[in-house]
């Protein structure tokens, strides 16, 4: 019996149905994929499945008692709560359970009731049966192979950046062990040892797996089934993600062959028609015009949408764009040595080293947003700064794209930013969603038009491309490549780095962690 089932799924918003009557289920071997573009229906897919919310119609039935487990990155967490009592609430229950037991001891020792000291037993037996003696030895597992340990278990988690914080959210949910594990976008925040790591759990794992991402070497190392979530239809297939992408192509080709045969037979009736409608030949006629109105159409296949960039550039009149001179920066003590570097005009430069290394402190620091420890930096007289942060958040989540780009914007003509939004892929429905409602991959696309809309000579890009899917990557890139001023650019994915920037800085061989632990 499967674990999840999924029937006549349908689901839409405003005017755009996301899936129309989609239909699969979760065995319980499946690693499933979840794949698809920007703004098609994964997260909410996602949200559908958990009971986030409700479908238009169709059913959700789960296996009785099964345990899922979702990677929910705005969880809320108690304030002044460290990282590793954090972790350690993925087993409260057992520690509820050792609690109880002990008081069951001590209550024999005064009372020597051997009811007591039955129900103890008992209890001892469940903490065994879940390898209650050996969390530590699991917790320090799963920190290790996630990098937490860099962080530090003593951190309070209110501090973290967002990508910290989603590590340990992943941490305690792999710990949880549930049946099913549930992941929307996994490795934005991990580094490539831990994505590894990451891959090897997964792989070991005994229960069920489904997994929103758009890195698709990780999809292909642990995946064994993909759902392809395009143009209103949610499409199952077997194998792992590069078997997947060649059923899809042959899939798309036969749909292509079935439009274009069936486009001859439809071409050939109409000509037949209108030269016999009148004629004596009209009975045929009339026949074939009821044969063409019970036709089953063919569509043909659709495209996906590709999303396009422009940074409006405004000249500078000076040759040296920023000099930083021994800074240091950090919260209270240094997290990197003192850093020096000068970028002329036009150059781009790229921050390299692995997520919590200091990269978007060093360029909070440069910018002012903190304050540095020590040194300096200072950007030309004539620099206009466009700066990206990594972080999706919003004043007021309620409003929609439309509105808060009005709000920033507000003698610009709706016509005008529906067409910025259309162009940066934004689809006239989520253009009207309220920006919490959105994806990842949607919330960055906003943001990315919202920078499009400043003239700039100089852009500071921190992680951009998380969440996003290849071809609005690609297009980015390309803009990012015509930008004529300057880049400083934070990226985790080396593809989307490599070849094209003029130099890079590797933060992580500047990192004084090591040294001070």
């Amino acid at each position: 019996m499967a674990l999840l089932e999924v029937t006549d799924l349908s689901q839409s918003f405003a005017d755009r149905k996301l899936y129309d009557d989609a239909n699969f289920t979760l065995e319980r071997a499946d690693h499933m994929g979840i794949v698809g573009q920007n703004g098609a229906g994964k997260s909410t897919l996602i949200k559908i499945l958990t009971g986030q919310i409700l479908p238009l119609s169709g059913q959700i039935k789960w296996q009785r008692n099964v345990r899922t487990g979702y990677l929910d990155q705005y969880a809320d967490i108690p304030a002044g709560m460290t990282l590793y009592a954090f972790l350690k609430t993925a087993f409260q229950r057992l520690y509820d359970l050792d609690a109880q037991m002990q008081q069951l001891y001590a209550d024999y020792a005064e009372k020597m009731d051997d009811q007591l000291l039955e129900r103890a037993g008992r209890i001892q037996e469940t903490l065994e049966a879940n390898n209650f003696y050996d969390i530590e030895t699991e917790m320090e597992r799963v920190i290790t192979g996630l990098g937490l340990d860099e962080i530090g278990r003593d951190h309070v988690i209110s501090e973290m950046s967002g990508g910290q914080r989603s590590k340990i959210i992943l941490a305690k949910l792999l710990l949880e062990n549930p049946d099913v594990i549930i992941l929307d976008e996994p490795t934005n925040y991990l580094d490539t040892a831990h994505i590894s790591w990451l891959e090897d759990y997964l792989n070991g794992f005994e229960g069920a797996v489904m997994v929103i991402s758009h890195d698709y070497d990780f999809l292909q190392q642990v995946t064994n089934c993909i759902c392809d979530v395009a143009f209103g239809k949610i499409i199952k297939y077997r194998g792992d993600f590069k078997s997947a992408m060649r059923q899809k192509e042959a899939r798309k080709e036969a749909q292509l062959k079935a439009f274009e045969k069936q486009q001859v037979v439809i071409e050939k009736a109409e000509k037949f028609i209108r030269k016999n409608k009148a004629g004596s030949k009209s009975t045929m006629a009339k026949s074939r015009e009821k044969m063409l109105s019970h036709l089953d159409r063919v569509d043909p296949p659709s495209e996906n949408e590709h999303a396009k960039f422009a940074f409006p550039y405004l000249d500078t009149g000076s040759q040296n764009a920023l000099s930083v001179t021994k800074l240091s920066v950090g919260y209270g003590k240094p997290l990197l040595e003192p850093v020096t570097f000068t970028m002329t005009n036009g150059e781009k430069l790229a921050f390299k080293g692995f997520n919590g290394v200091g990269k978007s402190t060093l360029i909070k620091s440069i910018l002012g947003v903190i304050p540095a420890l020590s040194g300096k930096s200072n950007f030309s007289p004539s620099a206009k700064i466009n700066y990206f942060n990594q972080d999706l958040e919003w004043d007021n989540p309620q409003l929609t794209p439309l509105q808060t780009i009005q709000n920033e914007y507000p003698t610009m003509l709706p016509k005008t930013i529906r067409t910025k939004l259309a162009k940066c892929g934004i689809n006239a429905a989520n253009a009207m969603k309220p920006m919490h409602l959105l994806s990842g991959g949607e919330q960055t696309k906003v943001k990315l038009a919202l920078l499009e809309l400043v003239p700039s000579n100089f852009l500071i890009m921190d992680e951009p491309t998380n969440h996003l899917d290849d071809e609005t990557k690609e297009g980015l890139k390309r803009a990012l490549q015509a930008f004529q001023g300057n880049l400083i650019l934070v990226s985790h994915e080396s593809s989307f780095v490599n070849g094209w920037v003029d130099k890079e800085l590797n933060v992580e061989k500047l990192s004084l962690k090591e040294r001070q632990e």
